[in-house]
């Protein structure tokens, strides 16, 4: 399979997962046969996901599952950031997690103590956000209590939805305002759009020209664009063809504009995509 202008142009790329790679358990379309082509290519691939929910072996079993090659090293996630954050600068400290067991993990392994379901919940040192199916109300008053008493206030990121095969779903973000909205405070982000987990996803590619492409603009666009990368923008997630336009076109207010929009990732790398525009 040949590949595109634009993606004969770098030498690795940092691919977000849910909405470019894949929606819920199946791939996006010609995906896997695009990664192909571009690793038969010599080119870096590395993997970077917003999401919180699961630990890095879960996303390596769900990228085999929709035929992508994968090992540990090739993804970078947002779980492991809030843990590396969270050693940094709260090791010792208790804290109040919104999230899946997975995020509890990260916090846990940072060397926090994890008070949900205790008689201090309410009084926990650092609060943590991550995106969960399971939220009910006494989350959320645990999680205002304590930041009103003055607890550190982290979040994985600030994504309103997320793609499903029946569309978007609420996101970590949806949360995060919620609390932000109830405690007045202001949480510190540690995925996109902040650039560390770009920059941490291009650290494990090495040297190169590195295009970042995802579904999001106001996360992956946003993230590539603070890290100093060019980055495009794909339709099969959260991202409206009218949206995509627009933000082509520079018509988005502050945001960044992306180097490119396409239907999907196939479409981006492989020689059915479109053309370079720096070469028209």
């Amino acid at each position: 399979m040949e590949l595109s202008d634009i993606a004969r142009r770098y030498d690795g790329f940092v691919l977000d997962l849910d909405g470019c790679v894949y929606v819920g358990g199946e791939a996006t379309p010609g995906a896997p046969e695009a990664i192909r082509a571009l690793r038969e290519a010599g080119k870096g691939v590395v993997f970077a996901t917003n999401d919180p929910r699961h630990v890095v072996e879960d996303y390596v079993r769900r990228l085999w599952g929709v035929g992508v090659r994968a090992s540990t090293s090739d993804v970078v996630t947002v779980g492991a950031a809030t843990q590396h954050l969270l050693a940094e600068t709260r090791s010792g400290e208790t804290a109040f997690v919104i999230g899946t067991a997975a995020m509890c993990r990260h916090v846990a392994d940072a060397g926090l103590e994890v008070v949900n379901g205790t008689d201090v919940a309410s009084r926990a040192a650092v609060v943590v956000v991550g995106g969960t199916d399971d939220l009910c109300y006494d989350d959320l008053r645990h999680a205002t209590l304590s930041l009103r008493s003055g607890a550190a206030f982290v979040a994985a990121g600030r994504d309103s939805t997320y793609p499903m095969p029946d569309g978007l779903w609420p996101g970590t973000g949806a949360i995060v305002v919620a609390l932000e909205y109830a405690s007045d405070r202001t949480a510190e982000v540690v995925g996109k759009p902040e650039p560390g987990l770009i920059r941490t996803a291009v650290d494990r590619l090495g040297a190169g020209c590195v295009l970042v492409v995802g579904d999001r603009l106001d996360a992956d666009v946003t993230a590539a664009h603070a890290a100093g990368l060019d980055a495009a923008l794909v339709l099969t997630g959260a991202t409206t063809r009218e949206e995509g336009e627009r933000a082509l076109e520079g018509a988005t207010g502050d945001a960044p504009r992306p180097l490119a929009v396409a239907e999907s990732l196939a479409d981006l790398v492989t020689c059915a995509g479109p053309s370079d525009p720096s070469r028209s």
